[in-house]
């Protein structure tokens, strides 16, 4: 059956043809349940990275994806789709923004795995792994009860869809982005009813508006940010679209509009150095740059789930939450739910 489909997809520049969306869960369905042979999945990928995928097949393949992982809706708010491969050259600001959306009543969910092509960088895993949490290791139950006391979900993606462990070697050998690089990040793991999706190149934003409309989020707001991720850049302006009702826009978001430019210092970056900078701004000791730019993420962030009025009263709301250091509060909940107890008092003693 995938042979047939292969076919279509991979007779070259000129006579490829994206496949329907019927097809194109049939073939989703055939590599998710491994049913094609390791040499069949790896042909698909290359032909559809060579065609480019459309929407249609995007969709179908997340829709694959989300029928064989768990999905409830634990905390319907905002999910941060960054990229699974991680980042090398930038400050990964949407983890400690989201200790400060929480803190103004935005539960937020992440979600990732360990790093993968084609970046191989550092990951939201690492990060965790830094602060004495391993999320592969812990029972869903723990996970979803640390959400629902902080409102900060944190999935670890291949426990929750096992198909997308499963088909890791594969992609490891490869060594490029597949259809799953998209996919995995449209999981949606607690019904989220807005999203933030980051993009690298400017040109996929209006498949991927469309793609927002069809897996009907209320709102998202689609972000060429820092390294293909949802992070705003904050020494200059970011290429957003904003999704709404079927239609898209494209919307520029300058940080010097809000007095927030800010020059970003070169930083070899580890997993223990983002984590230190993370904690660092939550503490209100942050680098400006870095502080800077959690308040415009958060600020924005907050505007696209309707919790404010305008991205102003997002900073303003914000700064006043570090200030009072409640999502610093937060983030040590977080942590200690996530940890457990044993495991806690073994790494303070």
């Amino acid at each position: 059956m995938i042979t047939n489909l292969l076919k279509e997809v991979g007779r070259g520049k000129r006579g490829a043809r994206d496949l329907s969306y019927e097809e194109a869960l049939l073939a989703a369905n055939a590599i998710l349940d491994l049913k094609a042979t390791p040499a069949q999945i790896g042909a698909f990928f290359i032909a559809e990275r060579m065609k480019m995928e459309s929407v249609e097949e995007l969709e179908a393949f997340a829709a694959a994806c989300r029928s064989r992982a768990y999905r409830a809706p634990i905390q319907q708010g905002l999910d941060c789709a960054g990229p699974y491969d991680g980042r090398k050259k930038s400050f990964y600001a949407t983890f400690p923004t989201s200790f400060v959306l929480a803190a103004a009543g935005l539960p937020v969910t992440l979600h990732g795995s360990e790093s993968l092509p084609p970046k191989w960088g550092i990951t939201l895993h690492d990060l965790l792994r830094e602060a004495g949490i391993d999320a592969a290791l812990l029972s869903r139950e723990q996970i979803v009860k640390a959400a629902s006391d902080t409102g900060v979900l944190y999935v670890p993606a291949e426990e929750w869809c096992p198909p997308l462990k499963a088909l890791r070697s594969i992609r490891i050998e490869l060594g490029m982005r597949t259809v799953l690089n998209t996919a995995e990040k449209l999981i949606d793991y607690s019904h989220s009813p807005y999203l933030i999706f980051g993009v690298y190149h400017n040109t996929v934003f209006e498949r991927m508006a469309k793609l927002a409309n069809q897996l009907h989020y209320h709102k998202a707001l689609i972000v060429q940010g820092m390294e293909g991720s949802e992070d705003l850049f904050i020494e200059r302006p970011t290429r957003t679209y904003f999704v709404e009702n079927g239609e898209s826009q494209l919307h520029i978001i300058d940080p010097d509009a809000y007095g927030l430019l800010t020059s970003v210092p070169e930083i070899d970056w580890t997993a223990a150095g983002q984590l230190h900078e993370a904690e660092a701004v939550l503490q209100g000791c942050g680098h400006m740059a870095f502080t800077n730019q959690v308040l415009l993420n958060a600020a924005v962030r907050l505007h696209l789930a309707e919790k404010v009025e305008s991205v102003e009263e997002g900073l303003y709301v914000c700064k006043d939450l570090l200030d009072q250091g409640a999502p610093l509060e937060l983030y040590h909940k977080w942590q200690h739910a996530m940890m457990g107890e044993n495991a806690l008092h073994c790494r303070t003693t």
